[in-house]
């Protein structure tokens, strides 16, 4: 039952995990295209923000902490500026540094990339740039770090290795270390490099290739589910695997493996959404997977819910880190252990009455700004983010109302028609507008509050699921693309804007009651009065 699950969660929280593989830095440069370089035909960047972050082995580790993990990473960097950066992002991320080997002469594997907005908006990947070494670590650097792991192995609950195949895990390297691991019985998850020979990899707990890396290794084309298997099985006899994972993109997560043969060798299916960067997704497989397999839980659940955490994953540009809140709303939304709530009685009384524009009072409920700000901060999406929530609300069976305005200085009439509209539905929407579009509406002295601060309020109320910002004077655009099941305005106006597209799919208009005595442009006057 969908209650027990975050109980379940808990199993996770706190997990010692041993991260191996090849350390990397990940450089943005962030800028607007704002025209082609009469020098050559390529774009122009103007760059404006610079950021790093952790790649490879090292976003394993990143994600795993963000994860209530505790992480002890084995590698290597350069004695480089590069090198010297990513060990400082790590020490941010608490992940204990002692097996990181610093190799004098080896370049830190740095992969830099140019994201270009089109019109301050859009971002997109432009050109990446890589700077590295694919030579294999020196004897030396090996009998460190396998010394090093061997001598902190049974610390452990699982040992993840994160292969990208430069030069880290090298075949004595890991061949120490799995033994190690089997004799100890810590299980091993790894994230294998896009390499033919799987034999580095012989009786490792689990495998998780992608598709392309899978095809590779077994010489199967996977244009189907059956042939995923397949190559999942053909992964496991040549290297003597206990299971596979072959990530399928869009077509979810092929299982094989364990001694269930009915629920170990399936096809998990994944939530079609809108692909914001691919980059991570495999990373967030390894990591929760790990963490799973740490615990001893089932393939198809250990599965679903990695699933869930990498459609999270690419729906953010670069690595960026998931939480258990976020993943638990995500597996909720899959349909696993789905619950609906019923249609209030005040909706259906106005659907029955074929009475579009109902007015609905309830009384003032107590504000409750009780979730957390982190999981709050979650709430506030982009319009494509935004789109792919609600087909996943919808395929769990589940209503949508959508509300929007300016909330600048958020009052008691708000809140009050906010909860109101909450209980016209299972998931409440709130548009704000931007301060741009709010100053077209109000005047150059509004809003007071700016566009993320009053997004960042509203999304920390009970009664709202998602906030999402537009820049347009009207909500057309979004509406057209949301598609509500119930446009609800508050009732300052008996102008509805965006009834006749709603209605004209067969959606519902309702407009609230509205609390006298409160209006923001009084509270704004009253409050310039006291001060003048």
């Amino acid at each position: 039952m969908i209650h027990e699950l975050p109980t379940r969660i808990d199993e996770l929280c706190g997990r010692r995990v041993l991260v191996l593989g090849d350390l990397i830095l990940d450089r943005y440069t962030w800028g607007n295209a704002e025209r082609v370089s009469p020098e050559a035909p390529v774009l122009v960047l103007r760059a404006d923000e610079h950021e790093v972050r952790p790649g490879g082995a090292a976003s394993v580790a990143m994600l795993l902490r963000h994860l209530d993990a505790t992480v002890t990473l084995a590698g290597v960097v350069g004695d480089d500026v590069a090198g010297q950066a990513l060990l400082k992002i790590l020490q941010d991320e608490q992940v204990d540094q002692d097996l990181v080997c610093c190799v004098s002469g080896r370049p830190t594997t740095t992969k830099e990339r140019f994201v270009g907005r089109a019109a301050n908006r859009h971002p997109h990947q432009i050109l990446r740039v890589d700077h590295e070494t694919r030579e294999s670590i020196d004897a030396e650097t090996v009998s460190r770090l396998r010394d090093g792991i061997l001598r902190r192995i049974t610390g452990h609950t699982v040992i993840i290795i994160s292969d990208y195949a430069k030069g880290v895990c090298t075949p004595e390297l890991l061949n120490a270390v799995i033994d190690a691991a089997r004799d100890y019985q810590v299980p091993i998850v790894v994230d294998p490099a896009r390499i033919e020979d799987y034999s580095r990899y012989r009786r490792v707990s689990l495998v998780t290739p992608n598709r392309g890396e899978a095809e590779l290794a077994t010489g199967i084309r996977i244009n189907s589910p059956a042939e995923a298997l397949e190559a999942g099985r053909v992964l496991i006899e040549q290297a003597s695997l206990d299971a596979a994972f072959i990530t399928l993109d869009r077509d979810g997560i092929a299982v094989v493996g364990g001694t269930d043969e009915e629920s170990s060798q399936h096809v998990e299916p994944a939530v079609a959404r809108e692909v914001y960067d691919i980059t991570g997704a495999g990373d967030m497989v390894v990591a929760v997977t790990g963490l799973c397999q740490a615990a001893g839980w089932p393939l198809d659940e250990t599965a679903r819910i990695a699933n869930a955490a990498a459609g999270l994953e690419i729906e953010q540009l670069g690595i960026a880190p998931v939480t258990w809140d976020q993943i638990l709303e995500r597996y909720a939304a899959r349909g696993c252990h789905a619950t609906r709530v019923a249609r209030p009685e005040a909706l259906r009384r106005a659907w029955s009455s074929g009475d579009r524009a109902t007015n609905v009072h309830r009384h003032v409920h107590p504000v409750d700004l009780g979730v957390p700000p982190g999981r709050a901060a979650n709430k506030i999406m982009t319009l494509s983010q935004l789109a792919s929530r609600v087909a996943e609300h919808r395929a769990s069976g589940k209503s949508i109302v959508f509300t929007n305005g300016c909330f600048d200085l958020l009052h008691v009439g708000h809140v009050s028609y906010l909860q109101e509209a909450a209980e016209l539905g299972d998931i409440l929407i709130v548009a704000i507008n931007s301060d741009v579009s709010v100053r077209r509406l109000k005047g150059s002295g509004r809003p007071v509050i700016r566009q993320q601060d009053r997004a960042a309020i509203l999304a920390s109320l009970h009664c709202v699921s998602q906030v999402v910002i537009f820049d347009d004077d009207t909500p057309q655009e979004l509406l057209c693309a949301i598609r509500p099941d119930v446009l609800v305005k508050g009732g300052t106006t008996d102008e509805v804007v965006g009834r006749e597209i709603v209605e004209g799919y067969g959606g519902q208009v309702c407009v609230t009651r509205s609390v006298n005595g409160y209006s923001t442009s009084e509270i704004v006057s009253t409050i310039r009065g006291q001060t003048t």
